[in-house]
């Protein structure tokens, strides 16, 4: 398999959220491609596993495991797409259900792509795996936003929303990662949208995903989009809208990725982002070894 690598959610190769990305995995086995995610190192993988007129069957490992969608593999992979193929609309089958990409030449001739996320929606988060999870990441009561209540939300995967009142507590991340994977592993969460609101329209975010053998995402496209899902849900903006997240500053690598709100209570989330070819192979902090990606206690932006 030829394994291309890409930065997603930002213009520098040096920011954003690397993955990998193979156009032909036609015939390759699970076991085969979650050897080949585990050698890339980085958060997740997409593998297209066969190629339709307009459409991509598309399957996406991190180093540990299969999860059934990821949002910046998927704008990497459809930035790969483009390069070879030039920009327009695909439709990526994946585990999650169908998810439309567009993509598009930016004004400085990069590549820029679209996903539209499937239905969100959100659950509650039980008050005893609220209390665990403020006990696991070091979190009082105290340290919560109340206007921006804890949830479960769904965009494609599951990610408990944990909002900070100050962007000081979102700069602290410290957590047992085996124990934080445990918990995660029993309630099926992929990773855990921890988010600071700086207006009402731009918003800060860690995601720690240890089930994926990695302390902390860069940038979470999946999670953003079910972020915009959980907003809308709960009356916290007014769509259509457009928000901006900013991701990765505190680990360094920064990123940034734009979420509209359509105003339909059932209608998908668009998740926007750049992505960059990584030239001469593994490069920067997001490969192995990768700082965000440890095993046992984890600490990161200190």
């Amino acid at each position: 398999m030829e394994i291309l690598r890409y930065v997603a959610f930002s213009g520098d190769p040096e920011g954003g959220n690397p993955a990998g990305v193979v156009l032909d995995a036609a015939g390759a086995g699970e076991a085969a491609m979650l050897a080949a995610a585990a050698e890339v190192g980085y958060s997740e993988t997409a593998f297209v596993t066969e190629a339709r007129d307009g459409s991509l069957a598309v399957r996406y490992f991190s180093p540990l495991a299969e999860v059934p969608f990821c949002g910046h593999a998927t704008i990497a992979t459809a930035v790969a797409h483009a390069e070879r193929h030039g920009p327009g609309r695909l439709v990526l089958d994946t585990a999650a259900g169908q998810v439309p990409v567009t993509t598009d030449r930016a004004a400085d001739g990069g590549l820029v792509a679209t996903l539209v996320s499937v239905a969100p929606r959100t659950a509650p988060l039980a008050q005893p795996d609220l209390d665990a999870l403020l006990s696991l990441l070091g979190w009082s009561a105290g340290d919560l936003d109340p206007q921006l209540p804890p949830r479960v939300a769904y965009a494609g995967a599951w990610h408990p929303v944990i909002a900070a009142a100050r962007r000081e507590r979102l700069a602290r991340l410290d957590y047992d990662m085996a124990a934080l994977a445990g918990l995660m592993a029993r309630r099926d969460w992929t990773t855990i949208d921890l988010v600071h609101r700086e207006s009402p329209t731009l918003f800060h975010a860690r995601n720690p995903f240890p089930p994926g053998g990695v302390v902390e995402d860069p940038a979470t496209g999946a999670a953003a989009a079910a972020f915009g899902g959980y907003l809308r849900e709960l009356g916290l903006v007014a769509p259509p809208a457009t928000l901006t997240i900013r991701q990765g500053e505190d680990m360094g690598r920064p990123s940034t990725i734009t979420v509209s709100v359509p105003p339909g209570p059932r209608e998908g989330i668009a998740v926007t982002g750049t992505a960059v070819r990584i030239r001469g192979g593994v490069t920067g902090p997001g490969a192995p070894p990768a700082g965000h990606r440890l095993t046992g206690a984890a600490t990161a932006g200190r």
